[in-house]
């Protein structure tokens, strides 16, 4: 990764935080909440960037809508991350399968 990838990268991530600032207050506190939970759970694809833009795109779908963001997504934040990131592997995935040997273990 070069200079200009982080530049880029920086460059991508402060809009995409511009994007949050402007949704409603309840909105972003609901987004904060999801993004501490992804970043907890660590589902591997996350750094793609197309989990956490595509739930600020829908978002501010609600938004346009006149929607509430718990009409959107029910009261249950966790289960509604759980049910987006159900079939993404995730870290600690990856650290049972390493410890559970089936990660790259061969038979002698």
């Amino acid at each position: 990764m070069g200079i200009r990838d982080i530049i880029e990268g920086k460059k991508q991530w402060r809009a995409h935080v511009a994007r949050v600032k402007a949704l409603p207050a309840d909105y972003q506190i609901v987004y904060k909440e999801m993004q501490r939970y992804f970043f907890k759970v660590g589902p591997v694809d996350l750094t793609d960037g197309t989990l956490l833009s595509g739930i600020v795109d829908f978002f501010e779908e609600g938004v346009a809508a006149g929607k509430g963001v718990l009409q959107l997504i029910g009261t249950d934040v966790a289960a509604f991350c759980d049910d987006l990131i159900k079939n993404s592997r995730t870290y600690a995935d990856i650290y049972q399968e390493s410890i559970s040997g089936k990660l790259g273990t061969t038979e002698k």
